[in-house]
């Protein structure tokens, strides 16, 4: 039987920081796991990158590296890091090698809540439908929150080809909000079933690393207990 895995990495989308996996890293650090948040600066994939392997070169062992969004390309393309034993996608991309996160969204449907708003090349969600199209199950004090909070993102990320494709490599879990307004259903079933992602739905908006804590934890436990014996 393989060493369950103790050392959890956990990496934020677009517009948001790490402050979102609270929830997550107080479950998981009270089952004892070794849990450290990202802080991905979002001016590049080659700055987020850099920021997640700066943390991946500080773990003690092997790791699971979770990404939410945003996150998941940034994690297919650092995930190829030796520390690296499993990969968790929360309603997150999953470009292949050669790809941009752009072309992920090709000939799926359009998500009219989920408006950007672009300013000097750096997108920021609306206002007046964040909560309807990234937390729309979140109290009304907790979308707030998120959306004061956000973090503007260069969209020059989105035509970034990533240069690597963990997954391919590597065993990977999904997690996906079903009532998701930022992507299509459809994609993200899709991408999912590309990566040989293990998949775990549930009821939520696009913001169930912060709503849905426990279902994101109860997966993530799961890959560190597997990883190692799965591929």
């Amino acid at each position: 039987m393989a060493q369950e895995i103790r050392n959890i990495v956990l990496v934020h989308g677009a517009f948001a920081d790490g402050s979102g996996w609270r929830g997550v890293y107080d479950r998981l650090t009270a089952q004892g796991y070794r849990v450290t948040v990202v802080q991905n600066p979002l001016t590049s994939l080659e700055d987020d990158v850099a920021a997640t392997t700066r943390v991946l070169d500080r773990q003690d062992g092997p790791t699971i590296l979770v990404g939410h969004s945003w996150g998941g390309t940034v994690i297919t393309e650092a995930g190829v890091h030796p520390a690296v034993a499993g990969l968790v996608y929360v309603s997150a991309l999953a470009p292949d090698a050669g790809e941009t996160t752009a072309q992920q969204y090709e000939g799926f449907a359009a998500t009219p809540d989920f408006v950007i708003d672009v300013v000097d090349g750096f997108g920021y969600l609306d206002p007046a439908t964040f909560k309807a199209g990234f937390a729309a199950d979140a109290s009304d004090a907790e979308a707030a929150f998120l959306r004061d909070s956000q973090v503007p993102i260069n969209m020059a990320v989105f035509g970034t080809p990533v240069k690597n494709a963990a997954w391919r490599d590597k065993p990977s879990w999904a997690v996906i909000a079903t009532e998701d307004r930022a992507f299509d259903q459809a994609m993200l079933q899709h991408m999912a079933k590309r990566i040989d992602a293990t998949v775990t739905n549930v009821s939520a908006s696009h913001a169930l690393y912060v709503t849905q804590a426990g279902t994101v934890s109860d997966v993530i436990a799961t890959a560190a207990r597997t990883a190692g014996s799965t591929r």
